[in-house]
């Protein structure tokens, strides 16, 4: 049997999904990325194969995504991670016609066409109060872990604005909750509900259509997808656990697997 990788090299962390001939998830490993992109990709490539019980001469091709993908050494091709997050998308959700993808530095809104090409795209990647990253930083100004925020969100009693439009007004917002007495919670609700109503502008840009698929680690907080799904008419899809953090990576690894078969067929 043949074994295909896809890496999703990324700001913040890297991930990669091994597939099998018969588009089996073979297994998926992350790690944070760091200064050194080639070798993050490097660990998170070692780390996967030890965890599946594979090795490198069972990999038959690879395809590098994300922010880093040129840097990716044992790549075989490099893809855009709109492309790979749509078609991993695809893979969980075969009726998925809008991607809603927010990652670390970026958040993207794409919809698709009936054969997973990107008809149109938009994304929030010059303000760091429209992404992942601001809720991390968010709770760790009040002594929070990542971890933290969903729970911590779904003991929010009441509301708080947060409406800056960039991190650092929104930061000096949350300063000023603070002193004001508000209770952490409420801030991190008030953060979270922010990054909603981005995400909604940009799904409206794209002209939404159902059904629309998340992607992305902030999508593990149950309350992140709650509060889209209450202001979101169209049905909202969401990859099963940790899962949802690999859906580029996996997209990546499908792409893999049909280059691999065009590569054996002209053989």
């Amino acid at each position: 049997m043949s074994y295909v990788i896809g890496v999703d090299v990324g700001s913040t962390y890297t991930k990669a999904v091994i597939l099998s001939s018969d588009k089996e998830i073979m297994g998926h490993a992350m790690i944070q990325t760091g200064f050194k992109l080639d070798k993050a990709s490097e660990k998170v490539y070692d780390q996967i194969l030890k965890e599946s019980g594979l090795s490198k001469a069972e990999i038959g091709y690879a395809i590098s995504t994300g922010y880093g993908r040129h840097m990716v050494p044992y790549r075989d091709l490099t893809i855009t991670d709109l492309t790979a997050t749509a078609r991993g998308s695809n893979y969980f959700f075969p009726k998925t016609r809008t991607v809603l993808d927010i990652g670390g530095q970026t958040m993207k809104a794409s919809r698709l066409d009936e054969k997973t090409k990107v008809k149109s795209f938009r994304l929030n990647d010059k303000c760091a109060a429209g992404t992942g990253a601001f809720l991390e930083k968010t709770a760790r100004y009040m002594g929070y872990e990542t971890e933290e925020i969903g729970p911590l969100v779904q003991t929010s009693k009441a509301d708080v604005s947060i409406s800056g439009v960039c991190a650092v007004f929104a930061e000096s917002e949350v300063i000023n909750q603070l002193s004001l007495g508000s209770a952490p919670s409420d801030i991190m609700h008030g953060a979270m509900f922010s990054l909603v109503k981005r995400a909604i502008q940009l799904l409206k840009r794209v002209k939404m259509e159902s059904q629309i698929t998340l992607s992305g680690g902030i999508m593990r907080f149950k309350t992140m997808v709650d509060v889209l799904t209450e202001n979101v008419e169209e049905k909202i899809n969401v990859p099963d656990g940790e899962m949802v953090q690999f859906t580029t990576a996996l997209g990546a690894a499908t792409l893999a697997l049909q280059r691999l078969e065009k590569v054996g067929a002209s053989v």
